[in-house]
């Protein structure tokens, strides 16, 4: 799940199977306090809009609550009909029937899933904060019920004379595993603890995310002095002076992003400025009182790794990787422990030339982390003769959106696009668009909710809010969110070329979605491993700087004139530059993860500060001017949003994505037919084969890493994985 290139937050909400990211059971002192259920709230029957999209001109926030408790107690009473039925278990009257369940919770939960994620409030901060421990018990009365997975495990064992379809197989086993992975076949007793166990880690992930939302908005960078921003353009300053106006202060102000290097870095030429906005960043979270996240990881790290060992694994990453296609925490610590020497090399070497541009200037300084950027970006210019200053008016948001991200879904696909102003949104920011085939027919709809705000979570993320069946005879109705900057109002959105790629980013996980094609919603479109689901997003990203569409949509916001061939040609030509820092500070951030998920259950509660100094240390990526992209006390990937033991996904995923990419070019590129095989092999089949398998099928070989070296610019390190 990125807010650069290869870093995207994603968050996927899933419905009945689909079930661990989100679950709610009705108790008494919740249904004493919260509002009655029926006809009048939205979420009662379901949209009359087009695809079933939310009504949001008619939801309030006092309607999700009920919403979803009343979901969860019709889910659990058609689960106990599942359960207790008397006739013998059947693929139909147990699976299906499964699969069935729960129309009213995905409802209501994928609205509230994208609101109180994309456009926050204290009101539903509150509702999160009491349903949190519900969600992981509702999640738990399902997967923990003996009767039901007595029913399920009577069928798997029957499996190989049921004759079902490869669809329905794969649904069966995937199903099995998930009962088992959850601790079905555990004591009472031990069911009983580990209810506990997952009840406190979700109470504490949700406290997480609220205190790492309030942190990031009290960090953010606030001067009085317009000369400290020397170096930011006249539209940066006045969003700057806009974004201070927003919360009542005379001004500017620069809100933090989610990562620990923020984008104004590249241009601020104060040191001062840059230091104090780097030590905002990096310390946004470790300043005591109430949003100091500290002891929270350290507890959620201890819970994790109690629970593994209850679930007969030595650590958690061990029990969460059983089912991702790394199977072992030892093959992706091998993985990326392969990749640390390039990257590292190169990262040194990087900051020497780094260095020798600061002692050009006779500053008298050693290269700091908040100096990386800026400096870089001198190297950068010196080297290929390329200024930020001179791109960004070529990458009009708008305009990269229509003529790029939908004109390369349209040259490889045959998608076109139509907005609609028609439909209800959650936020004015938000746009829609109808989705069609090259015939015609309506695919899909997708939203899109691009620009920053406080109360918006941070980084950029897809998900849904109807996912596709065939089964429950729905279309797909996907959305993306990012954190743009906001242009004032009036000005054009300029944006980075980097946040260029983020949407083409994003926009391949909405595509995976779009492209949906299975009946079971628990197999389709993005319901796959986490080191899998990153694969098409980051192939997607290599369009963004294909020549035949770069052409069509790098043109200047005023005058609409091509990028000049030679300014594209140094784009292109500086598009390994500084890879070593890219892949050295996200090897940290995924180390960090591994590090803290490998920790045994015998180990006592952690100093965070202490132990991700040692981790660094000890996985060979203690550079002092290259940080990791996220410190451990703001990752909220790992804590708050599904990628625990899991971000070294991206890295994983990208030896796949660019030995994908590969095979285009090998094979005439950017044509339908192409496009066409890679969308009926992959983009459409969910989970409803054997992932490994089905990207063998489509290549026609095992993945390598070398295409992935190659295009970060590195010394080759090893062949196929």
């Amino acid at each position: 799940m990125i807010d650069i290139p290869r870093l995207t937050q994603r968050k996927t909400l899933l419905p009945f199977a689909r079930i661990a990211s989100a679950a709610l059971m009705l108790s008494t002192a919740s249904a004493q306090t919260t509002p009655a259920f029926g006809p009048s709230n939205p979420f009662y029957a379901p949209s009359t809009l087009t695809y079933q999209a939310p009504p949001f001109d008619k939801i309030k926030d006092s309607d999700y609550q009920p919403a979803i408790e009343a979901g969860m107690t019709q889910q659990l009473e058609e689960i106990r009909v599942i359960s207790d039925n008397p006739a013998p278990p059947t693929f139909e009257n147990t699976l299906v029937a499964m699969e069935k369940s729960g129309a009213l919770f995905q409802r209501a939960m994928a609205a509230f899933d994208a609101v109180s994620g994309a456009n926050t409030n204290p009101t539903l901060q509150k509702i999160e904060e009491a349903e949190a421990p519900r969600l992981a018990a509702h999640n738990d009365a399902i997967y923990l019920d003996s009767h039901l997975f007595a029913r399920v495990a009577a069928i798997y064992q029957q499996r190989d004379s049921l004759k079902l379809d490869p669809e329905s197989q794969r649904l069966l086993e995937i199903t099995y595993k998930k009962f088992v992975h959850a601790g079905a076949k555990l004591s009472d007793s031990d069911k009983a603890t580990l209810k506990k166990l997952n009840e406190e880690e979700s109470t504490l992930s949700n406290a997480f995310k609220n205190k790492l939302l309030a942190a990031t908005r009290e960090a953010a960078y606030f001067t009085a002095d317009k000369d400290a921003l020397a170096g930011l353009t006249d539209a940066q300053i006045s969003a700057a002076a806009q974004a201070a106006k927003a919360r009542n202060q005379q001004g500017f102000l620069i809100p933090l992003q989610n990562t620990t290097q923020q984008p104004s870095l590249v241009s601020l030429s104060n040191r001062g400025t840059r230091q104090a906005l780097f030590e905002n960043s990096w310390l946004r979270a470790v300043r005591g009182g109430d949003n100091d996240t500290r002891n929270t990881i350290a507890r959620m790290a201890q819970l994790r790794a109690e629970k593994a060992k209850l679930l007969g694994f030595p650590t958690y990453a061990a029990w969460k990787l059983e089912n991702q296609m790394a199977k072992t925490p030892e093959a992706a610590l091998k993985f990326m422990n392969d990749l640390v020497p390039p990257a590292t090399a190169n990262a040194l070497q990087e900051g020497k030339d780094i260095q020798a541009a600061i002692d050009a200037e006779k500053s008298g300084f050693q290269l700091q982390p908040w100096d990386w950027n800026f400096y870089a970006d001198q190297v950068r210019k010196a080297r290929y003769d390329l200024d930020e200053a001179q791109i960004r008016p070529y990458f009009e948001l708008n305009n990269v959106l229509q003529n790029g991200v939908f004109y390369a879904a349209n040259q490889l696909y045959g998608l076109t696009f139509k907005e609609r102003k028609d439909i209800p949104v959650y936020h004015p920011d938000v746009r829609v668009f109808e989705v069609f085939e090259a015939d015609g027919k309506p695919l899909a709809l997708w939203y899109c909710d691009y620009f920053k705000r406080d109360n918006k979570n941070g980084g950029a993320w897809m998900s849904e809010f109807v996912p596709q069946s065939h089964l429950l005879g729905t279309l797909p109705v996907v959305y993306n969110v990012a954190n743009l900057p906001k242009p004032v109002e009036g000005g054009p959105a300029l944006i980075t070329f980097t946040d260029v790629v983020t949407m083409f980013h994003e926009f391949g996980h909405a595509l995976h979605g779009m492209f949906a094609d299975a009946r079971y919603p628990s197999l389709s479109g993005t319901s796959v491993a986490r080191d899998f689901v990153e694969f098409p997003s980051q192939f997607n990203e290599h369009w963004a700087s294909y020549p035949a569409v770069f052409k069509n949509y790098a043109k200047h916001y005023k005058t609409g004139e091509p990028m000049p061939a030679e300014l594209a040609a140094k784009i292109q030509k500086a598009q390994t530059f500084n890879q070593g820092y890219a892949l050295t500070e996200l090897l940290g951030a995924a180390q960090l993860d591994m590090q803290w998920h490998t920790l045994p259950a015998s180990a006592p509660l952690q100093n965070p500060d202490v132990f991700e100094k040692e981790a660094l240390e000890k996985t060979h990526l203690a550079l002092n001017a290259v940080p990791p992209r996220y410190r451990s006390t703001y990752f909220s990937h790992i804590w708050a949003n599904g990628y625990a033991a899991g971000y070294y996904a991206y890295l994983w995923s990208e030896m796949l994505d660019d030995d994908a990419y590969q095979w285009f070019v090998d094979h005439g590129g950017m044509t339908r037919p192409n496009g066409d095989r890679f969308r009926q092999m992959v983009l459409s089949r969910g989970n409803t084969e054997d992932l490994a398998e089905m990207y063998k099928a489509w290549l026609g070989a095992e993945p390598s890493v070398q295409p992935m070296l190659k295009y970060r610019g590195l010394a080759p390190s090893g062949s196929s994985l």
